[in-house]
Formats: C-alpha cells, sequence, structure tokens
C-alpha cells in the first residue's frame, strides 16, 4: 500500500479524535464556560451540523481544485476551527468554532477516499479506504482516552490545542506524500456536473443504505453507558476502559471489511448488516453479565465497521462521474445517522421499554439497511451501471501518481 495512505490516515485520527473527545469532556466545558449539561451537549451537535452542511457543500466548490490541494485545505480549516474552540472566550463563540471544526470532516473523507483509490489498483480500492478510515478508529482506541486524560489534567482547552497540532503535522504529511495532480475543466462539470450526479435514485439508495446501517449502531452506541452501569453492573469507572475495546472492535472490523470488500463488495455489506442486525438483537442477553457484556461491546464495533469500506466504495461507483460529492456525501449521512440512531434509541427509553430496548430498535435499523441495499441491488439488476466517459475530473496526473497506482 502507498505510504500516501499514512498521511490520509493522520488527518483521519485528528479527525475523529476531535469528533469524539467532546462527549468527555461536556462536564469540564459546562463548569468552566457556567452553562449547564444539555446545553454543552449542543457543541456535539454543532459540530455534527458543521459536517453534514460542510461535506456537500466544500466537495461541490472545490470540484475543479487539485485533491492534493483541498485536503490541505480542508486540514488548514480543521486547524483553525480546533485552534478557535481552544481560543474561544465565551459559550456562544465556542459553539461557532465547533462548526466550523465539523465543517471539513465530510469532505476530507470523501476527497480522501477517492484520492486513496486512485493511489492503488482497482482490485485493492476497498483495502485503501479501510486503511485512511483505519485513523478514525485508532482514534476511538488512543486519540479520545488521551486527550480526554489531557483535558481533565491541564484543562479542556489544551485538548484541543494538542488536536490543533495533530492537524499541523497531518498537513505536513499531506504536502509531503500525497502526489500531485492537475484537474482540467470538463464541458459541462463544475458544480452542476457534481450536484447532477445526486439526481441517481441508485445513488439515493445507497446513502439511505448509510443512514439506516449507521443509524443501528448509534442507536445502541449512544446509551452504552446505562447498559453497561444499570445491565451489566460495571462501575462507571470502567467504562472507558470498555469504549476502548469498541475502538478496537471496530479497527478490526474496518480491516477486516476492507479485505472482504475487494472481493465481494455486496456480500461483504450484506453480511455486515446481517450480523449488525444478531448482534444487536442479541444484547439484551450479552449485557447481563459483565464478560458478555465486554464481548458484546467488541462485536458490535467489528460488525458496524464491516460495512463501512464497502458503502463508501457503494456510493462513489453509483456516482462515477462526481465521486468527491458523492463519497462526502455519504460522511453527511453518517451523521445524520449519529443522529437519528441515538433520537430513535432515546425513544424507546421513554416509553419505558428497559434499558438495552436502544439496542432492539438498533436491530431493526439494521434490517431496515438491509432492505434498502437489497432494493439498491433490485434497481442495479433492472439497469446498467453507467461507466465513465471519456472526459475525466482529473485528466493528468504526475508520473509518481501514475507509477504509484501501477504499483
Amino acid at each position: 500500500m502507498p505510504l500516501a495512505l499514512l498521511a490520509l490516515a493522520v488527518g483521519a485520527f485528528g479527525i475523529g479524535t476531535t469528533e469524539f473527545v467532546m462527549m468527555g469532556l461536556l462536564p469540564d466545558v459546562a463548569d468552566d464556560l457556567h452553562v449547564s449539561l444539555p446545553e454543552a451537549g449542543h457543541l456535539v451537535s454543532a459540530y455534527a451540523l458543521g459536517v453534514v452542511v460542510g461535506a456537500p457543500l466544500l466537495a461541490a466548490v472545490t470540484a475543479r481544485v487539485a485533491r492534493r490541494t483541498v485536503l490541505i485545505g480542508l486540514m488548514a480549516l480543521f486547524v483553525v476551527g480546533n485552534t478557535a474552540s481552544a481560543f474561544a472566550p465565551g459559550y456562544d463563540s465556542l459553539l461557532v468554532a465547533r462548526f466550523v471544526s465539523g465543517l471539513p470532516h465530510g469532505a476530507f473523507f470523501g476527497v480522501g477516499a477517492v484520492v486513496a483509490t486512485g493511489l492503488v489498483a482497482p482490485e485493492r480500492k476497498a483495502r485503501s479506504v479501510s486503511l485512511m478510515f483505519l485513523g478514525l478508529t485508532v482514534a476511538n482506541v488512543v486519540g479520545v482516552p488521551v486527550a480526554t486524560l489531557m483535558g481533565q489534567q491541564l484543562g479542556w482547552r489544551a485538548t484541543f490545542l494538542g488536536v490543533g497540532v495533530i492537524g499541523l503535522a497531518a498537513i505536513a504529511a499531506l504536502a509531503w506524500l500525497i502526489p500531485h495532480d492537475r484537474v482540467v475543466a470538463v464541458a459541462g462539470g463544475g458544480l452542476r456536473r457534481e450536484l447532477a450526479a445526486l439526481k441517481s435514485l441508485p445513488v439515493w439508495l445507497a446513502l439511505g443504505t448509510t443512514v439506516a446501517g449507521f443509524g443501528a449502531l448509534f442507536a445502541a452506541y449512544s446509551y452504552i453507558t446505562p447498559m453497561l452501569t444499570d445491565s451489566a453492573g460495571f462501575a462507571e469507572g470502567r467504562v472507558t476502559l470498555l469504549l476502548a475495546l469498541f475502538g478496537v472492535g471496530a479497527t478490526i472490523g474496518n480491516l477486516l471489511g476492507g479485505r472482504l470488500a475487494d472481493h465481494a463488495m455486496r456480500g461483504t455489506l450484506f453480511a455486515g448488516l446481517v450480523s449488525l442486525a444478531l448482534v444487536l438483537a442479541l444484547f439484551p442477553v450479552l449485557m447481563t453479565s459483565a464478560w458478555s457484556a465486554a464481548l458484546a461491546v467488541v462485536l458490535l464495533g467489528t460488525a458496524a465497521f464491516v460495512t463501512g469500506s464497502p458503502l463508501q466504495l457503494m456510493v462513489m461507483e453509483k456516482a462515477s462521474s462526481a465521486p468527491s460529492l458523492a463519497s462526502s456525501a455519504n460522511q453527511a449521512a453518517f451523521n445524520l445517522a449519529n443522529a437519528g440512531g441515538a433520537w430513535i434509541g432515546g425513544l424507546t427509553l421513554a416509553a419505558g421499554f428497559g434499558v438495552t430496548s436502544p439496542a432492539l430498535a438498533g436491530a431493526a435499523l439494521a434490517v431496515l439497511g438491509l432492505g434498502v441495499a437489497a432494493t439498491a441491488y433490485a434497481v442495479d439488476r433492472r439497469r446498467p451501471v453507467q461507466r465513465p466517459g471519456r472526459e475525466r475530473l482529473v485528466a493528468r496526473h504526475t508520473p509518481q501518481l501514475a507509477e504509484t497506482a501501477h504499483r
């Protein structure tokens, strides 16, 4: 695999850290800024809103810019947002800074996925995407716990300064390792061409699979702490370690999904969704003892992230004329899944169905995702897949990129 994928993974590590660390710092931020915990929770929502807005918007308006330049620019915006978060004088300014921090998230993963697949042979595309996402899953194992500890010991502002430093390291790695490319004008191209790709039914079915599939994960994961403490009997102090186990499972699933999807993308996706539904359906049983609950956390991360790479490739395949925009829109779909899954899981708790009921709601969402994916497959069988024409968005690459892709 090309060393350039390491640069993408470093950027993904920083993004994953800043996205999830706020959840562990909420009490510290609330106390320091003199706001309630629910108000501090809006900082998580502000970041997610930034992802949803920035993912398709930034990918579309930078469609004719060299992707290496786009990636560096997105990471520079990431550094600005996190630095502004560190120096925010009050709650309102921190809210804006978190929104800005989220803007480059989706576009970075979207454009990065296109660059990653362009660096390798066709039979290694899914593996290249999984290696980029490796930075995101490792962030849950290492980055978030370390950043949370830093915030608790040195103050929450130090955490965002540290994340900004990670962003600077990612910029240096991108500038050093990502090959140059030159984008030329395409007849009828630009923003209109990018947006036209989203009119396709298969693209929306692929995005719908992402929303339902990862909505299943977040319906349960959003309430994993009360499941572990109230049902499995863990002390609150041990929950952080168990969440790290989720990151281990996610890392295993991510690498496994990338390898399997290169051989059978659709089969890997279907198998992942079925596995996710089964794991979530068994949560009420698995959460009755400490050892089985720990196993359930690992299996949840593994089953969910097996689907990550095939979902990303599925969306890019359905929108071959605008892969950057479609891939970025898929990241917005991940965040919609986050918000929607948490909301649906919360409804089951509010209805009094028990502390493990969000997992059962997640199982239903996984089955729904499987149905949407099957519908997409049926549509594919009825209409031929459109292949890219002679006009290509990226017309020429440097010999370095061509040689790397050949290898």
